[in-house]
């Protein structure tokens, strides 16, 4: 899965962008209130084990 289609997901869960750092994007679920670090190149392939990671910090899995 690439960067921006979990970012997709994500919008759609409910969780939304706070700010910029210079590899990562900081957003907020309201879920269960976590911070999540997602990595800013959306063109790149994601590895399972940390989009499976994020959605369960999420709450989306």
């Amino acid at each position: 899965m690439k960067v921006s289609e979990l970012k997709r997901i994500l919008r759609a869960g409910g969780c939304y962008h706070v700010k910029d750092g210079k590899e990562h994007e900081m957003w907020i679920s309201p879920i269960t209130g976590n911070k999540l670090r997602i990595p800013r190149h959306d063109s790149k392939e994601l590895p399972t084990g940390t989009k499976d990671r994020i959605l369960k910090d999420a709450g989306l899995k």
